[in-house]
């Protein structure tokens, strides 16, 4: 078939369907695209109007909206193969040799597949959704951004992008900090010296994060009658140089926990050095090898 193509002239190949056939293709791909913006924007449409009142999940969404390209050009694949009688024996001869092509692919895309397949399990069990603040391997923590069919984006707190395919992060531990309850305890531990007042600095922890805009109270309706404090402070080490005391906190969020964290490491920092309370280090005394040798 090639060949009879390229034995054909110029005149001969415009008075063929060639033409016909190249205008169809273009036509077709042209409008499949169109259908597929159209198509989004609808959704898009539908789902920021009516998000409350159909409760959807944005993570159904975004699946969806990544899952329509496939979707749309495959169907305008068939049309093209279906209107065009070179491409409709090519399909037969295709189809025909189905088993050992289906062997080929599936060996080339088994990964591929196997990020499709998690991505549908992701979207069925909903382990972390769009929007969800989560904590992956080595310690790297950011906001779901979107869940493609392939892999998952996490957007960090330096505005990075962490893209982690799905076999990949199904695999992993995951820390997900919003998935029932976006509410998150800060904890603030500092060490203070054998000779400082503990009841003092543990006042001190007590009254500073009381006193920050970003706490809540997350005290039960039991533990309010009791009259027990807002925010919690114990003793949870007497290491070898210091006494380790430890302030719980609630915040709203994971990013309002991180702030209010940095904040009260400096303002009780401050406050122990007004009030006397010490915070250990570690002293070091080097000896230099020519003075061991005069004594």
């Amino acid at each position: 078939m090639i060949g009879e193509f390229l034995n054909k002239s110029w005149s001969e190949i415009i008075n063929s369907n060639t033409i016909k056939y190249l205008i169809f293709v273009v036509v077709t791909l042209t409008v499949a695209s169109l259908v597929l913006v159209i198509l989004r924007k609808i959704a898009t449409k539908l789902i920021n109007s009516n998000a409350d009142k159909i409760k959807v999940d944005p993570t159904n969404f975004s699946f969806l909206k990544n899952s329509l390209s496939f979707i749309i050009y495959f169907i305008a694949l068939i049309i093209i193969f279906r209107h065009i009688p070179a491409l409709r024996s090519f399909g037969s001869a295709l189809f025909a040799g189905a088993g050992i092509l289906a062997a080929i692919i599936g060996f080339a895309s088994q990964k591929a597949f196997s990020n499709i397949i998690t991505g549908i399990f992701i979207l069925i069990f909903k382990p972390y959704r769009v929007g969800d603040v989560i904590e992956i391997s080595n310690g790297r923590i950011g906001t779901v951004e979107e869940i493609t069919l392939r892999h998952t984006i996490i957007k960090d707190f330096k505005n990075e992008r962490i893209i982690v395919p799905n076999t990949v992060i199904s695999d992993d531990i995951i820390i997900n900090s919003s998935i029932t309850d976006s509410k998150i305890q800060c904890r603030v531990e500092v060490g203070i010296s054998y000779d400082s007042d503990i009841d003092l600095a543990m006042q001190i922890m007590r009254n500073e994060c009381e006193k920050h805009p970003l706490m809540i109270d997350n005290r039960t309706l039991e533990e309010t009658a009791k009259n027990e404090p807002i925010v919690k402070v114990a003793v949870i080490a007497l290491a070898d140089f210091s006494v380790n005391l430890r302030a719980s906190a609630w915040t709203e969020s994971f990013a309002d926990a991180f702030q209010m964290r940095t904040d009260l490491l400096k303002i009780i920092k401050e406050r122990f050095d007004r009030e006397g309370i010490e915070i250990p280090f570690p002293y070091r005394t080097i000896v230099y090898k020519k003075d061991i040798e005069k004594k």
